[in-house]
Formats: C-alpha cells, sequence, structure tokens
C-alpha cells in the first residue's frame, strides 16, 4: 500500500486543501489519516481533504508526495475512486 498526498490547491475556509489517498484499501488510508492527525470528518467518499499545513507532516508519516495528475490516476487504477456521476447519483 501507499499513500499519496498532492499539492494543496483547493481553496475553502480561508486556505488552501490537498488531497489524502491510498492506491489499494480505505481501510488503510483511514488508519493512516486517523493515526496523523486527520478527522473523519475530512474523508469524502474515496479521498481525505487535507490542509496545506499538513502536507509535510504527512509525508514525513510516510505519504509520498505527488502531483494532482498523477493522484488521480493512482487513485484510478486502484478501483476506489468515486466518479462525479456516482457521488450525483448517491444525493
Amino acid at each position: 500500500m501507499t499513500i499519496l498526498v498532492d499539492q494543496a490547491m483547493w481553496p475553502a475556509h480561508g486556505r488552501l486543501w490537498a488531497h489524502l489517498i491510498s492506491d489499494s484499501d480505505l481501510d488503510e488510508l483511514h488508519a493512516f489519516a486517523g493515526a496523523n492527525g486527520i478527522p473523519a470528518r475530512g474523508f469524502d467518499r474515496d479521498h481525505y481533504d487535507v490542509p496545506d499545513d499538513a502536507i509535510e507532516r504527512l509525508v514525513a508519516a510516510g505519504a509520498r508526495a505527488v502531483s494532482a495528475h498523477e493522484l488521480v490516476r493512482a487513485l484510478i487504477a486502484s478501483g476506489l475512486r468515486v466518479t462525479a456521476r456516482e457521488r450525483r447519483d448517491t444525493r
């Protein structure tokens, strides 16, 4: 399993946010996030939204910093990605 984090570029709530994913297993993603102080409310179906000031700490804990493009490719390849259509259909 590899945990990946992209660069913070999504503005919300007065700060920039990044995404944290697993390339294989949501249970391991939840465990990694919890062990590193990322609250469960940050989970959004296939990823965690993480604030820019957490990225350095997550990388130090073992996450691999990648581009947003690489993160999306890894999420799709993992089979864990929730598409925009699936998001709309479940609301």
